[in-house]
């Protein structure tokens, strides 16, 4: 007899899970309900920028074909979303009055972007009421409204200096957008990045025409564009700063409600244990931006300082992934086989990538210690811990800058910006837990003088695509195979179809592939 899986939401996670579980669809052995609350089905909702802005269609963002679907025989329910769920009964109620039943339930709803608290918008963080002109950049209604603004040269105000908010002013100020962003504190990505790489990223963005107002404290929103549309960002200095359009990209919070509501733990996201169970409910599970994995047990080191939702596409993925395995062998009534599956490994350190024409940043790990801070180098020292040691180098007519933060010889953290060859080096031994070479100056001639202008800084052997957990070796196999283009690899490889970070990289071993051909 078949299990009767529902998945509430249906983005790019619960996208990947579904694309899992179809074999056992196809079997019989699951009966599978999808529920999301658009009418469309998923899409890359990482890139929704970049359809804003002309770059992409809505088409090359699609990760999921709801009536392909249906043929497989998914009941796939748009447009639709969960008002309760009746843990006792095993059923979810439906925005139409309809009850559907379940053997396991999954949450996947993802996360919804945090709304500031500002005079003239609806202060309701869970149903915000955004004005004419005021946008979230959150789905493909969002896009077309930025997608007007930029094709008629409008002012484009961004709220908010993380990556998602930079990419968006960049890419809408190379298209023609005269573009401010607004963020507090020093510098942009205040929460990733030290003084020096801040200080030299945002010069970076002026020089590229993005206009940037540090240390400003938004207020509230004027409304005297056309039909009471946004027309100025108010600051608490008594300044505005006038615009047509304001994206707001301060940052998301995971949806949490619909399990709160149903009596589930939370804590920052939904609550689950190392085989992404809800706490004390083995019938419902969690995966994606709305799941904080921290077991039940007390006594557990690994959950003693976990963080909550990462907030990336990757390790959502991944978590799908695990999941669909471990529901298979569920659902085929072999349950002591699935308990003794691995538990999903924890997720490395994130790295933060920004890359635009233009600019190229890396970050990763704990960057914040200068050369001089002596106390904070020393810090554990008297136990035997070797102390940290900072490597930084500085170049900020230039747009450059490299900072290396090592104990043992191992990378901490790191900063690189302008300095693309360089990045993708540091970036590799982060990753892998490499010692670096005794003279650090050796990994600073990467971008020198000396290289070939255009040469790919990409390792064959390395991850491409942090996303997907793609290497170039297999994308490398799959142009030999005949793709030539990013798109096609990505649909052979699944290569690119996140963050979109690694499609210069993609692009790079097409071009390396079929140099040789070239007369």
């Amino acid at each position: 007899m078949s299990e009767q899986i529902v998945i509430v939401g249906f983005g790019p996670v619960a996208a990947r899970l579904v694309d899992e579980l179809l074999p056992a669809v196809r079997g019989g052995r699951i009966r599978l309900t999808v529920v999301g609350a658009e009418a469309d089905a998923a899409y890359n909702r990482v890139l929704v920028a970049d359809l804003g802005v002309g770059r992409t269609t809505a088409d090359a963002l699609a990760l999921a074909d709801a009536a392909g679907l249906a043929e497989e025989g998914v009941d796939v329910r748009l447009g639709m979303r969960v008002k309760r769920v009746d843990r006792a009964r095993q059923q979810v109620l439906l925005s139409d009055g309809f009850m559907v039943h379940y053997d396991r339930l999954v949450f996947a709803t993802g996360s919804r972007p945090v709304i500031p608290n500002l005079t003239g918008i609806n202060p309701d963080p869970a149903t915000p009421v955004l004005p004419a002109g005021v946008t979230a950049l959150r789905d493909l209604s969002d896009a077309a409204v930025l997608r007007k603004a930029v094709d008629g040269g409008k002012r484009v105000v961004v709220l908010g200096g993380g990556v998602l908010g930079l990419e968006t002013a960049l890419a809408a100020a190379e298209e023609g957008a005269t573009v401010t962003v607004v963020h507090n504190g020093p510098h942009p990505l205040g929460r990733s990045i030290d003084r020096g790489g801040g200080a030299v990223l945002a010069a970076g963005l002026r020089r590229c025409g993005v206009r940037v107002a540090a240390n400003a404290r938004s207020t509230g929103v004027e409304h005297n564009g056309p039909d009471g549309g946004f027309s100025a960002l108010l600051l608490d200095d008594g300044s505005a700063i006038d615009g047509d359009l304001l994206v707001i990209s301060c940052g998301v919070r995971p949806r949490t409600e619909l399990a709160e509501g149903c009596g589930l733990s939370t804590g920052t996201g939904i609550l689950v244990d190392h085989r992404l169970r809800a706490h004390h409910e083995p019938h419902i599970f969690a995966i994606g931006d709305c799941a904080e994995v921290r077991c039940p047990d007390p006594g557990c080191a690994g959950c003693r300082n976990a963080k909550g939702p990462s907030g990336l596409v990757g390790p959502g993925w991944r978590q799908a992934e695990w999941l669909a395995g471990y529901l298979t062998l569920l659902a085929e009534g072999a349950a002591a086989e699935a308990e003794l599956l691995p538990a999903l490994p924890p997720e490395q350190p994130g790295v933060v990538v920004l890359k635009a024409r233009g600019m190229n940043m890396a970050v990763a790990g704990d960057n914040s210690a200068d050369p001089w801070d002596e106390e904070i180098l020393t810090a554990g020292a008297a136990t035997g811990r070797p102390r940290l040691q900072v490597s930084q180098w500085a170049d900020p007519e230039h747009g450059r800058y490299v900072k290396m933060t090592t104990r043992g010889g191992v990378l901490e953290g790191l900063v690189a910006v302008g300095m693309p060859r360089t990045a993708a080096e540091l970036v590799g031994l982060f990753e892998r837990g490499a010692e670096l070479p005794a003279d650090r100056s050796l990994l600073l001639r990467l971008d020198g003088p000396d290289q070939l202008p255009g040469a790919s800084p990409v390792d064959p052997a390395g991850t491409v695509c942090r996303c997907a957990g793609v290497s170039g070796a297999a994308i490398t196999a799959a142009v030999s195979d005949g793709c030539a283009t990013v798109a096609e690899v990505s649909k052979a490889t699944r290569a690119g179809t996140g963050c979109g970070g690694c499609h210069e990289d993609i692009k790079g071993l097409i071009e390396r592939h079929f140099s040789p051909a070239l007369p």
